[in-house]
């Protein structure tokens, strides 16, 4: 494999910088938020980009948006772009998006088909696999195409979800991560879905604030749509139940109970598995009921589409919830699925891409209505928006200061703590 030149190392960093980080790294204070420069700093930012996406894998995107052979998507991660194609055996190839003449962008749209990849400056013309076959080189005697193919990357599909890795040799634990989510998804039959509808929001916040923004649900007062199916208390335990919501949490725990019984009758897993900072690849999935009908995210809990995923038995099964590190969450219901990345841009930039799944062979304004199907997360990414933006905002403040996480914010905590331990790592 062709691969890339090593994304770790301290390249760029002065020593005076790299003993600073290293000093914000060892005085990190549990419990508490980070400090500003972690989200405003553009060397930290490059940081993170060689120490977390520069090696880790990191979810891309799923098998139902390039679903023939040829098809592809390409993505950016903050100074690294990919494109990731669907290969004749039914994998994927990922190859870096750099022309090996002067560095052009080979492929510039998101998302495609294509045969042979040709870029659009000088013509050279690659492979699907990344060979040069043509470059038109006239009185060039020594120029040998065996040694300008384009540079490889790790890909790899886990029940329909695609990952990239940048890095030389990646984590060995991911093995392990997929086995866990892969009994949770794989009933749901992602390679005979297809994509409803995709949305990109570029969000004025570093990464890092919309990973923490999602990981909790202290917020969700703020979500009105979502609120209506998805039970406030998520993230809560007995003794944090609020008054105001104690009839909602005893709501919440009998929908529970329905649902895990049925997932025993069905042979399904429902039982909540969380190692988001113990592993390397840090996971935590899960089915739960929702409210209402408890079949989708709709104003009643009502299924969105008529069309059953996979060969799930039934439409009341909740939602299997799952969050990986570092970049992506996910919920996959009976009747659709959403998966969810954050592309780092800059310090201060991210891409937020949301995915509506449906089966194959549902047919839009028959099996299914495309607002109503994305309403609640259209919504309730929109809200998402604007609160990262105000913490974004925040931490450019000469007086900013570190704030305790909750007790229902404990995902957040594990998520800062898996953070530090990859940074001290890679900088040790």
């Amino acid at each position: 494999m062709n691969v890339a030149p090593s994304t770790s190392g301290h390249a760029g960093l002065a020593v005076e910088k790299l003993a600073e980080i290293q000093t914000l790294l060892n005085d990190r204070r549990a419990g508490f938020s980070l400090e500003a420069s972690f989200y405003t700093d553009v060397d930290l930012f490059g940081l993170d980009m060689r120490a977390i996406f520069g090696q880790h894998w990191i979810f891309a995107g799923s098998i139902a948006e390039l679903p023939e052979p040829g098809d592809y998507i390409t993505i950016d991660l903050g100074p690294f772009s990919l494109i990731v194609l669907h290969d004749d055996d039914d994998g994927v190839t990922v190859l870096h998006n750099v022309c090996r003449h002067r560095g052009a962008r080979v492929l510039t749209e998101e998302s495609g088909s294509t045969g042979n990849l040709v870029c659009g400056y000088h013509s050279w013309t690659y492979a699907p696999t990344g060979e040069l076959l043509h470059a038109s080189a006239p009185g060039e005697v020594d120029f040998d195409k065996n040694c300008y193919s384009l540079k490889t990357a790790h890909g790899r599909i886990e029940a329909g979800l695609i990952f990239v890795c940048l890095a030389d040799e990646p984590p060995r634990d991911f093995d392990d991560t997929a086995e866990i989510f892969r009994p949770y998804i794989a009933p749901h039959e992602l390679a005979k879905t297809k994509v409803a509808f995709q949305q990109n929001i570029v969000e004025e916040g570093n990464w890092k604030l919309v990973m923490e923004n999602n990981r909790e649900c202290y917020h969700c007062d703020g979500h009105p749509e979502l609120a209506c199916s998805l039970f406030p208390t998520w993230g809560l335990t007995d003794g944090l139940i609020p008054a105001h919501l104690e009839e909602v949490w005893a709501r919440n725990q009998t929908a529970q109970a329905a649902l895990e019984e049925r997932c025993r009758r069905y042979g399904l897993p429902y039982e909540v598995v969380e190692e988001l900072d113990t592993r390397v690849a840090g996971i935590r999935i899960s089915r739960e009921a929702l409210d209402g009908d408890g079949e989708s995210f709709s104003a009643d809990g009502h299924r969105l589409s008529k069309k059953l995923l996979g060969d799930l038995p039934d439409f009341r099964l909740g939602r299997c919830s799952m969050h990986l590190q570092p970049n992506s969450w996910f919920h996959f219901q009976s009747d659709h699925v959403i998966t969810f990345a954050a592309f780092p841009i800059s310090s201060h930039q991210t891409l937020v891409r949301t995915t509506w799944l449906v089966a194959d062979d549902a047919k839009e304004g028959v099996d299914y209505d495309l607002e109503t199907l994305t309403h609640t997360w259209k919504q309730t990414n929109l809200q998402d928006k604007a609160f990262v933006e105000l913490c974004q905002q925040g931490a450019t403040s000469p007086f900013y200061e570190q704030g305790p996480y909750m007790k229902s914010e404990y995902q957040v905590e594990a998520f800062i703590t898996w953070y530090i331990q990859r940074l001290r790592e890679h900088v040790a």
